[in-house]
C-alpha cells in the first residue's frame, strides 16, 4: 500500500477501528470502464459517518434551536485498489482526534478479498446554524467522541 500522509504506522492504525458499515457497489457508481467512479468513495464516506455519529448518538436530531450542527470542513480518499460493481466493501470509520469545535474522522474500505481498496480522512467542524461560527463541543458530545 502507498504511504499517506495522515497514516504513520498502518497496522496500529488499522487496529483501531472497530466501526464499519457494508457497500455494495452499484452498477451507477461505475464509469465506462467498469470501476466505481472517483466521486463514489465520498458518498461512502458520508454514508459511514452518519451511521457512526448515530451509532455514537451524536448529532441526531436538527432543529433550528440547535446549539451546533456538524459541517464537514475538508475530505480527502487515498486509492489503493480498484473498486468494481459487485464488489462488497466494509467501510470502517474512526474518530482519530477529537478538539474543542472539530473532530477528524479516518475512514479505511476493505473489499471481500479483504485487500484495502481506499483509506480517507476529514475534518468535521461544529458550527452555529444562524452564525455559521465554530462552536465547542458539549461535555456529552466530547466524552461520546472520544469513545
Amino acid at each position: 500500500m502507498k504511504a499517506v500522509n495522515y497514516i504513520s504506522d498502518f497496522e496500529t492504525w488499522q487496529k483501531e477501528f472497530s466501526f464499519y458499515i457494508p457497500v455494495k457497489v452499484r452498477f451507477s457508481e461505475t464509469d465506462m470502464f467498469g470501476h466505481v467512479n472517483n466521486v463514489s468513495p465520498f458518498i461512502y464516506f458520508e454514508e459511514a459517518r452518519i451511521s457512526f455519529l448515530k451509532h455514537l448518538g451524536v448529532f441526531q436530531d436538527f432543529n433550528e434551536e440547535q446549539e451546533g450542527i456538524p459541517v464537514v470542513a475538508d475530505l480527502q480518499c487515498d486509492y489503493h485498489k480498484q473498486i468494481f460493481f459487485g464488489d462488497s466493501l466494509k467501510l470502517y470509520v474512526k474518530t482519530n482526534y477529537v478538539g474543542n469545535t472539530s473532530v477528524d474522522i479516518h475512514y479505511l474500505g476493505i473489499n471481500q478479498k479483504e485487500e484495502v481498496c481506499i483509506t480517507g480522512r476529514g475534518r468535521l467542524v461544529k458550527i452555529n446554524p444562524q452564525s455559521g461560527s465554530p462552536t465547542p463541543f458539549n461535555f456529552t458530545e466530547l466524552e461520546k467522541l472520544k469513545g
